[in-house]
């Protein structure tokens, strides 16, 4: 494995790093709405970040993740696992970047399986930047499992009628439109009972019932973008399906896999902030006559977010290597791996840096309090981490071989009876060594 950064490419990576420090972090504070990122009629915010997007295209750092025939630079992962790494100390760097989710999996499956038509109607503006959309899967019943899916889409003539709920379908609010999956063949096997639908937001029948906020969120003043959903009676023309009728479950996979490396890659930039704010922490609180660096405690906190992250980040470019150097579908249980670990790493270095901002590191006056908040939601975005643990698992016991006798195969006696019978003819022969009992 070869993780070298250019020369050239080292160039762009600091000034990423310059520029989300010194010009996406502060939009962070002058728009910190979750759903700030995603308004496109927000023309106040808009006119401020119009020339910092213009700033990255001309670095030629717009939309890094899509290769050159869709706009972009044909990045691999390996490069995006380090941009990522500095995207992601900003909730507004990747609307500044041209890479803020749902959006740049909904244009990955719009490119790998989508019409011409469908191209040019909804991708081009979602490359530009100039709309938002949704991926609209999750059901109330059936959280993020699609075998407990009843959403359905019906054929009546020329058209498909979707009829059901979906929750938590994230900037249905502000989305032009939305990518919904829907079971087309009811009596199918589990994962070819489902199609994917372009639906335009201005369709008839898309009732958003209320806008769900997450941990944080005025409840009274509807801040939340998470939409739950009535589908009702909608109907969009047969060219709405994205690939064939049944591959629903397929595209998901195809838009989901890149997802869940890319929140691992971001993680490891919002890690690195929380670690930095350790770090100057600790070396400017006094605190029992010494500075906080010099007590054992905290020394043990600050050497266990620096392993544990620096073992992330490894993990994540290992990954992001075997999804540029390896056959499609050899990373799938590094990505789980990815998607278990971030969570947890996560949750332990944001606890240590609020632990080490004592009573300040509760309040709303760092960024710290806002990472905390996003905490449970990253467990659980593309799928909860247990299912992805149940992964690993199986990936792992899958090819594994029972013991041939009683006792298991690292069974001493055993071995050592075998060692012996092998090394008989030595042995016997050199009485006066005496083997190990």
């Amino acid at each position: 494995m070869d993780f070298t950064i250019e020369p050239e490419f080292q160039v762009k990576l600091d000034w990423m790093l310059e520029f989300v420090k010194n010009e996406c972090e502060p939009i962070d504070l002058l728009f910190p709405h979750h759903g700030d990122p995603y308004d496109t009629k927000n023309a106040t915010a808009r006119a401020v970040i119009a020339p910092l997007q213009d700033a990255v295209k001309a670095q030629g750092l717009w939309a890094c993740h899509l290769d050159p025939h869709l706009g972009g630079a044909g990045f691999g992962q390996m490069k995006l696992a380090y941009m990522n790494e500095i995207i992601g100390r900003s909730y507004w760097a990747p609307t500044i970047f041209g890479t803020a989710a749902p959006d740049t999996g909904n244009a990955e499956i719009l490119a790998m399986f989508g019409t011409q038509a469908q191209k040019q109607r909804y991708l081009q503006p979602l490359l530009d930047g100039d709309i938002v959309s949704t991926f609209s899967m999750t059901e109330p019943q059936a959280g993020a499992d699609p075998k407990e899916f009843v959403c359905r889409a019906t054929r009546d003539g020329d058209e498909w009628v979707i009829e059901g709920y979906k929750w938590f379908s994230s900037n249905a609010r502000y989305a032009s439109f939305l990518i919904v999956m829907a079971v087309t063949d009811p009596d199918a096997s589990a994962h070819n009972r489902m199609s994917m639908l372009v639906v335009p937001a201005e369709t008839p029948g898309i009732e958003i019932i209320r806008n769900v906020g997450v941990i944080g969120d005025d409840l009274a003043h509807d801040d939340g973008i998470h939409g739950y959903i009535h589908y009702n009676q909608v109907r969009v023309p047969l060219d709405a399906m994205l690939g064939a009728p049944g591959e629903g479950f397929k595209v998901a996979q195809a838009r989901l896999g890149g997802g869940r490396v890319h929140h691992a890659m971001r993680t490891v930039g919002r890690c690195q902030r929380a670690f930095e704010m350790m770090q100057e922490r600790v070396v400017s609180r006094r605190t029992q006559g010494k500075l906080l660096a010099d007590h054992q405690f905290v020394q043990g906190m600050i050497a266990d977010t620096a392993i544990e992250l620096e073992q992330f980040r490894l993990l994540v470019l290992k990954t992001a290597w075997v999804i540029d150097s390896q056959p499609h579908g050899a990373a799938r249980t590094l990505i789980a791996m990815c998607k278990v670990q971030m969570a947890k790493i996560y949750h332990d270095v944001v606890q240590r840096a609020i632990q080490i901002h004592g009573s300040y590191g509760v309040t709303n006056e760092t960024v710290l309090s806002a990472m905390w908040m996003a905490l449970p939601s990253l467990a659980l975005a593309d799928g909860p981490t247990e299912v992805h643990r149940v992964q690993v698992a199986k990936a792992f016991t899958r090819h594994a071989k029972p013991s041939a006798g009683l006792f298991p195969s690292e069974h001493i006696p055993d071995r050592l009876a075998a060692a012996r019978a092998k090394y008989a003819h030595i042995l016997d022969a050199a009485p006066a060594f005496e083997a190990a009992e």
